[in-house]
């Protein structure tokens, strides 16, 4: 075994080796740490410590030793955790586990270093690196994790049926390594994956979606999002963007893929920014078309409406994904609902009223709504890419002129409607909402300027219309 001390030649980790010592354990620090330390992926936040006997008596004395105030104990799961500094340091005593064929949760049992690695999801992540004196910083690495890192290899330690069937929310995990590391997973472990992948219904949709947003947010999100769809994980937990998928032929015309179209667009959008909700503003931006896809002669396929029918099937899906139904549920709906708006400005009956309502509606996510327009173009024809990327230029000109000169972006009416009753001596009621809605409409619509002074007397014209003069 080689001795890999320079990667854990540290305070804290000499202090927990002391601590084991003084206990008469063995004890090693495994999975993610080791793993990201050979990949030289940064600083580690998030530390596991095996212990060969009471995780929580490692733990408490060795907040003792370093003079931590605060310990969390969790005698269920005979683990016990602290804060070290910025880095949080997960205690547990090695131990082995067997599954029901129902459930994730496993029957406990204490075990030895090598019962604690084959419970492990993959060998990359099974690799420990001892903290006692008498052999500090030995590698153990029964699975040949080391290898499989220098190889790009995505495995299970055991056989992937067992290793998957038993937690199959590892599928996810392994899917979700292979995205963030650029890593190949091996032919046994994805037709396992394809064999057992009902079962990740007994998974919680919170649970699965914590893997899919880190699969969103790897840099190609594409390569996971791929692998979900052929091991028909993405069917279980998100059929409707698997709608999306294949090519219908008729009298000679056919459509695109949507399914592969969108997930170029999600790369797109992920090489340009790390907004998990524009992510997936993208994912879900083509929905529509799945249901309003229709063949019409002599226009061929047709997709009328599938921004507005998209957007309103959002709501649903993440309800039933568990995702937020705050502000960024509203968001992601609003960017699909735009998405056709911008290019529409470069016709040649498009008027500068149709830039403004555009400037007026998005407001603060107008850049990200472009963002998402410009990452759509997935042509291969290198003139037609250079075309609507000029398109889309000229877009972004006509905006920042009519938004320059009309002050727009996060728009306040010049007129409010305490100013409304005041002026009209009248109560809150119909014609407070008829009387604000009319200046807003004059003013996108280029009939008044958007200042105080000409709604003030807008409005007053509006007034003497309904009556209240």
């Amino acid at each position: 075994m080689s001795s890999f001390k320079h990667f854990i030649n540290h305070k804290l980790f000499s202090t927990i080796g002391e601590a084991a010592d003084e206990l008469g354990v063995d004890c090693y620090v495994i999975g993610g740490f080791v793993r990201d330390k050979f990949l030289d992926r940064g600083q580690a936040k998030d530390i596991d410590i095996v212990s060969i006997g009471s995780g929580i008596e490692l733990a408490e004395l060795v907040q003792k030793k370093l003079g931590v105030k605060r310990i969390s104990v969790f005698k269920n799961f005979m683990t016990a955790q602290l804060k070290y500094k910025s880095i949080e340091i997960e205690f547990v005593g090695a131990r082995k586990e067997s599954y029901r064929a129902d459930s994730r949760k496993p029957i406990v049992e204490d075990g030895t270093l090598e019962d604690d690695q084959k419970r492990r999801d993959l060998t990359i992540n099974a690799l420990a690196l001892s903290l006692n004196s008498k052999n500090f910083g030995e590698l153990l690495d029964p699975f040949n994790g080391l290898d499989d890192l220098k190889k790009g290899i995505i495995q299970t330690p055991l056989h992937p049926d067992q290793t998957y069937s038993d937690d199959p929310l590892r599928m996810m995990r392994s899917i979700r390594f292979a995205s963030q590391l650029d890593f190949f997973i091996v032919d046994s472990n994805m037709e396992s994956m394809l064999k057992l992948h009902e079962r990740i219904s007994i998974i919680s949709q919170e649970r699965i979606i914590t893997e899919f947003n880190k699969i969103l947010l790897s840099p190609q999100p594409s390569k996971g999002l791929a692998l979900l769809f052929k091991t028909k994980l993405l069917h279980k937990f998100l059929p409707e963007l698997v709608d999306l998928q294949g090519v219908e032929e008729l009298e000679g015309q056919s459509h695109k893929d949507n399914f592969w179209h969108t997930l170029e667009v999600v790369d797109n959008v992920a090489l340009r920014t790390k907004n998990l909700w524009l992510i997936y503003a993208a994912l879900f931006h083509d929905l529509g078309k799945a249901v309003t896809k229709k063949y019409i002669e002599p226009q061929g396929w047709t997709f009328h409406n599938h921004e507005f029918v998209g957007a309103k099937m959002i709501r649903k899906i993440f309800q039933r994904l568990k995702l937020p139904l705050d502000e960024r549920l509203v968001y992601v709906q609003k960017l699909i609902r735009l998405s056709s708006r911008p290019i529409a400005i470069t016709e040649e009956n498009a008027t500068d009223s149709a830039a403004r309502r555009l400037i007026f509606e998005a407001s603060d996510d107008l850049e990200e709504l472009m963002i998402l327009c410009e990452s759509d173009i997935t042509t291969k024809n290198p003139r037609k890419k250079e075309r609507f990327l000029a398109n889309y230029k000229e877009v972004r000109h006509r905006l920042s002129q009519v938004e320059e000169a009309d002050e727009l972006r996060n728009w306040q009416p010049p007129i409010d409607g305490k100013e409304i009753m005041d002026t009209f001596n009248i109560k809150p009621g119909k014609e407070v909402g008829i009387l604000k809605e009319a200046i807003r409409e004059a003013i996108l619509e280029g009939q008044i300027k958007n200042t105080k002074e000409e709604a003030f007397s807008f409005m007053n014209e509006k007034a003497k219309e309904i009556g209240l003069i």
